[in-house]
């Protein structure tokens, strides 16, 4: 009760002191708050007002601070990757080369650049040196491997433990191992003796458990010591280990014996006394004796407390360098290669070679790392000076970062590059570096990127061309018999790259040679490999050398290796494949062993023996044919249940070759074929694989065009209605090839309604953008034609329910079915079903997604052409003012479909519309003339062409000349386009006479345009530009004199596709008017002026013939100036190129001499 009063008593004390608060109107500073909510005194109390420089600063987390959490801080903190590249890693983007390597691509790392020392014969020591040292790691593996596994005790039984306790073995046997303590049995022994072993005559080692407790004395006295451990230390021991003691502790150690420094005793007992002096020290030498001073001896500064450890990243500045600029950013994989160039020397310091080397670094790293301007002036650069700085210092920078693991593709790209034009202007002088060059560049040729595959073709062939075949057989024959596979097959692929460059005859002598080692079968797979690559790359090229190459594998067949085996087959196979359909005289002597090998071989082996029989049978007469493909298609119909997807694609292959064959029976196809091929093809395990699924619907369009459509689609009916979508699409996919390539002529009676029910439930079931099932129901209904009129209605309910679905795709997929059904419904006449599509989708015009919207269009599209204007429904009328809108749709599919249905308009009923409507429709369409698609902009041309044609030039005409004053220049390139399509619409005469008017504006934009239309209307207009040659001309000839540089290149522009008209049309005498006017012109220095008047001379060479240019030439090609001649022989050498033989009647006559006759008496014959 005390307590409750108590409470009363300050409940009332605290309502008075408030009334006293709000009477006396009270100052805040007397109002007491909570200080633990509301914090008292200077808010910034704790806190740094100022930053020194030299002060670290400790993040503290506050009470109310935000932050990320502290795993995250530290993951970028302690991250070593890029976040960039992880998130690319993530997406599957990999920029480097390496990341995206196989296990097999990245053995190139494993080969070492060759040095440039020693000749041809200290390579092949080499060489046979590293295949010796691999062949006995080879060796001593397999021994190893064939070694039985020493059997533990536990694993033994019992009766292996009995065999063990008998006698010794004969000598020569195994040695048994060594017996353990726990294997013997123990004895009757003593108090104080060791047991021994039963059969060991000797007394094994003893060891601390064998000993007996010591009965001493003495021993009782003592107490016994025991190790202190960690856990009995006190904290101040504890303590005592910080690390100023663990710093001592260091030092102790380093005065150990084995540590200490030599005495001067031991130095005199170790070396002679004569011939050695002893050296005082310098006076200033004070010696570090004590371990306090060693470790205060330390470069690092003392640094009290903790630190957080930085990462060691280098500082990478700009580095100015003299003529060019500062270098490009360098990333962390390029500082081993170009850390040089951040280094500060004297170029006055450095030898000749170490400036070239460092000026080839400087031009790499901008190539690699720079910009556009810097990469292009520093390529330019190093063409023009690879003579200059030479082979070994291009090669010998570039060829390491080519070997780098962290290139890139476009860094790869530049730097094969900077090779390429090295080779052009080394030739000769890049000998010394062929196989350092081949050792880089051989791996692009395996390359997964065609691109890549491309570039490193190129170079092999540059450097073929450059360094001559003596150079390259001397570079690559260390390699033929490498004991590395990954060697020899890049050294296959260079040697087909060098045979196609140089000849196939010429390094065929080198390739038999290497085909028929007798040292080594790594030889004789190389050489097979090499003729396989040759056909590959040659195809009908190696016609003439086919018998020879196939000779040179063909005692291959029977190699005691497996391996030589496949690879003699597989190159037969290649010749055969690219000789089809000649050659079969050359296989001649290989048939047989062919032959008895697809009887003795199995597995990788069979395949490639059953691909070189495949591509032989076609080379064939039918006769012969017949008779390989009975024998071959047994074991093919045995392999289909093969288990290697290696073998299954060479069946499918085989399989084509042998169906296709004359004397193939039908019943064999159908009887035994077929249902095997289906039983081990037509699975959902093969849907799902790409490469083997282009394989089989191959094959079964092969066997459809054998059996029949009717057999192969009855098999493929069952599958289009599987519950697995991805065999549904495959089965629709063979139905649509195979209707659309044999057509649906022996498809009867029950066979379509099946066949239609089947489509159509694949077309409602199917998921996604599944492209063949769609054409798959197009081409039955296609097919069938007018039998499909029964089953048209079922379609269309179910395209208009479709039509009205909530999801775009199932709209898209219904629209594009209509675009490709309407002709077969208008062959139906089924009339009114088309209209009431068309209807629904004339009311689908709002379409808001641009892919459903431009299927709608080209469905409206195929019915306006299917049904006609007469009976379209809705109106033509009403259908266009809908579409003009649609034409500043951005979406290129939505922009041509729209230009296409609307030229369709105008091209059928242009009088249907209004006169403004089609102007409404030429302003839109001038935009889409400048669209990045060609479609949009070959589709807007014609559709202008037909708008011009129904309303007439003179409106259109007015506008367009009127938008040649615009600013804009893309605007002004469209306008000139538009004015040349309504002249070849509607005839040059009702375009010309305004246009040439047009040119007398005295505006520069303006007559540009007049004569970049003249250009493109010649263009436009071809043979009907003899008519106005002449009232041209004038024109012209004001341009090509003129001051401005654009106005004479657009003139030239002008001639060169006038002349190109003319050409042949007795147009002659202006064009050589004009030519006079124009050939001043050829010593201007813009590369597009001077590309425009080159253009222009060579067409008046088509037009007037090589003989007066010739003449023009004759003038200047020994010109006393450089310059003046550069120009000259620069047309000589194209009109050389372009009519070599028309030259010969017009060269100057010049007199016999005594060793040379120069008189032509059969042209004098002939003229």
């Amino acid at each position: 009760m005390d307590n409750h009063g108590d409470i009363k008593a300050q409940l009332e004390a605290e309502r008075q002191k408030r009334k006293q608060l709000q009477a006396g109107g009270s100052s805040n500073s007397e109002i007491k708050y909570d200080t633990e909510l509301y914090e008292t005194g200077d808010r910034f109390a704790g806190y740094d007002k100022s930053i020194e420089p030299s002060k670290e600063i400790q993040l503290k987390s506050g009470r109310f601070g935000i932050t990320a959490p502290r795993e995250l801080l530290d993951e970028l903190q302690e991250g070593d990757e890029d976040v960039l590249k992880e998130l690319q890693r993530e997406r599957g983007i990999q920029p480097s080369i390496g990341e995206r390597e196989s296990e097999y691509q990245q053995r190139r790392h494993d080969r070492q650049l060759p040095g440039e020392d020693g000749g041809f014969a200290e390579k092949m020591r080499l060489v046979q040196l590293d295949n010796e040292r691999k062949e006995l790691e080879a060796k001593i593996s397999r021994a190893a491997e064939k070694q039985p596994q020493q059997r533990r005790r536990w694993d033994q039984t019992p009766a292996d433990i009995h065999k063990g306790d008998e006698a010794p073995v004969a000598r020569g046997a195994a040695t048994p191992r060594k017996r353990s303590r726990w294997d013997q049995t123990p004895a009757d022994v003593g108090g104080d003796q060791t047991p021994a072993g039963i059969h060991g005559a000797e007394t094994p080692r003893r060891s601390c458990w064998d000993q007996t407790p010591q009965t001493s004395a003495a021993r009782f006295g003592e107490t016994p010591k025991r190790t202190r451990s960690r856990w009995d230390e006190t904290p101040a021991q504890i303590s005592a280990a910080t690390p100023k003691a663990a710093a001592a502790a260091a030092a102790a150690a380093s005065q150990d014996p084995r540590n200490a420094f030599q005495t001067d005793e031991e130095l005199d007992a170790l070396l002679p006394e004569e011939g050695y002096e002893i050296v005082a020290a310098p006076a200033s030498y004070v010696p570090i004796r004590t371990p306090a001073r060693k470790l205060m001896a330390t470069p690092a500064p003392q640094v009290e407390g903790f630190q957080i450890p930085e990462q060691a990243k280098v500082d990478l500045p700009a580095v100015e360098l003299g003529g060019v600029g500062a270098l490009p950013f360098l990333k962390e994989a390029d500082v081993q290669a170009f850390g040089r160039l951040l280094e500060k020397v004297d170029e006055d310091d450095l030898s000749t070679t170490e400036r070239k080397e460092r000026e080839v670094l400087e031009l790499v790293l901008r190539i690699k790392n720079g910009t556009q301007p810097q990469r292009k002036a520093a390529m330019r650069a190093m063409t023009e000076r690879a003579r200059e700085l030479g082979a070994d210092a291009i090669f010998g920078q570039v060829l390491p970062l080519l070997m780098s693991a962290q290139m890139e593709d476009h860094e790869r790209h530049v730097l094969v590059k900077v090779v390429g034009r090295a080779l052009q202007r080394l030739g000769a002088a890049a000998r010394g570096h062929v196989h350092r060059i081949l050792v880089a560049v051989e791996p692009l040729l395996i390359d997964t990127d065609r691109y890549a595959r491309a570039e490193g073709h190129e170079i092999v062939s540059s450097l073929s061309k450059a360094v001559g075949l003596a150079a390259m057989v001397a570079a690559l024959r260390p390699d033929v018999d490498h004991s590395d596979e990954y060697v020899r097959n890049t050294t296959a692929h260079a040697l087909a790259v060098v045979a196609t460059a140089l000849g196939i005859g010429a390094v065929l002598p080198f390739v038999r040679a290497v085909a028929r080692s007798t040292r080594a079968w790594q030889a004789r797979q190389t050489g097979a490999r090499a003729v396989r690559h040759i056909a590959e790359l040659a195809r009908s090229g190696v016609l003439p050398h086919l018998r020879a190459l196939v000779d040179s594998v063909a005692a291959q067949l029977g190699d005691e290796n497996q391996i030589v085996r496949t690879a003699a087959a597989l190159a037969l196979a290649a010749l055969a494949e690219a000789a089809a359909p000649y050659g079969i005289e050359s296989f001649d002597t290989v048939l047989r062993p062919l032959w008895m090998g697809v009887r003795q071989h199995r597995g990788r082996g069979l395949a490639a023996f059953l691909k070189a029989v495949g591509f032989i049978i076609p080379l064939m007469d039918p006769e012969h044919q017949a008779h390989y493909a009975r024998e071959v298609v047994p074991v093919l119909v045995r392999e289909f249940d093969s288990a290697d997807d290696a073998m299954r694609a060479v069946v499918l292959r085989v399989l084509r070759q042998c169906i296709g064959a004359a004397g193939v029976p039908v019943s064999l196809v159908r009887d035994d074929v077929l249902p095997a091929f289906a039983r081990a093809f037509w699975v959902r395990r093969v849907a799902l694989d790409v490469r083997q699924r282009v394989l089989v619907l191959d094959a079964t369009a092969e066997l459809a065009a054998k059996a029949g459509a009717a057999s192969v689609i009855e098999l493929l009916i069952p599958l289009l209605k599987d519950a697995a979508a991805p065999l549904r699409s495959m089965a629709a996919a063979a139905v649509a090839r195979v209707l659309d390539e044999l057509g649906g002529l022996d498809i009867h009676g029950r066979l379509e309604e099946l066949l239609i029910d089947a489509t159509l439930f694949a077309f409602q079931e199917q998921a996604g953008d599944a492209r063949s099932v769609l054409d798959a129901l197009a081409a039955a209904v296609t097919a069938l034609g007018p039998r499909a009129r029964p089953y048209l209605q079922q379609i269309a309910s179910a395209l208009l329910w479709r039509l009205n679905n909530a999801q775009p795709p199932v709209r898209q997929q219904a629209a594009d079915l209509v675009a490709r059904v309407a002709p077969a419904m208008a062959a139906c006449d089924e009339t009114e079903m088309l209209s009431r599509v068309s209807i629904v989708l004339f009311e689908y015009l709002g379409e808001e997604y641009p892919d459903v919207l431009g299927s709608i269009l080209s469905a409206l599209r195929a019915v306006v052409a299917s049904v006609g204007i007469a009976e379209m429904q809705p109106p033509v009328g009403d259908l266009l003012p809908r579409l003009t809108p649609i034409l500043k749709n951005r979406h290129e599919k939505v922009q041509e479909a729209c230009i296409h249905l609307v030229g369709c308009i105008a091209d059928r009923a242009p009088e249907q519309v209004p006169a403004r409507e089609w102007m409404r429709c030429c302003f839109s369409l001038l935009d889409l003339l400048r669209a990045h698609k060609k479609a949009v902009r070959r589709a807007a041309v014609s559709t202008f062409g037909f708008i011009a044609r129904a309303i007439g030039p003179q409106d259109v005409l007015a506008t367009l000349l009127n938008n040649l004053k615009v600013q804009e220049r893309q605007n002004r390139v469209c306008t000139t386009v538009a004015i040349a399509i309504v002249a070849e619409s509607c005839a040059p005469f009702t375009v010309l006479p305004a246009l040439m008017n047009e040119y007398r504006v005295p505006e520069l934009n303006v007559q540009n345009g007049v004569l970049k239309s003249l250009a493109f209307l010649f263009e436009y207009i071809g043979s009907m530009a003899r008519d106005y040659v002449g009232a041209v001309t004038p024109l012209l000839e004001d341009a090509l004199v003129d001051r401005d540089l654009v106005h004479r290149q657009q003139a030239a522009s002008a001639i060169r596709h006038l002349a190109l008209s003319v050409a042949g049309r007795g147009c002659e005498p202006p064009i050589l008017h004009l030519l006079n006017f124009l050939w001043p012109n050829v010593f201007e220095t813009s590369p597009h002026s001077i590309c425009a008047v080159l253009e222009a001379i060579e067409s008046c060479r088509v037009c007037l013939g090589a003989g007066p240019i010739l003449l023009y030439c004759l003038q200047g090609l020994f010109h006393p100036a450089r310059k003046v001649r550069e120009v000259y022989w620069r047309i000589y050498n194209m009109m050389y190129l372009g009519a070599q033989p028309a030259l010969v009647a017009f060269y100057p006559r010049f007199q016999d001499q005594a060793e040379n006759n120069y008189c032509r008496y059969e042209l004098d014959y002939v003229l």
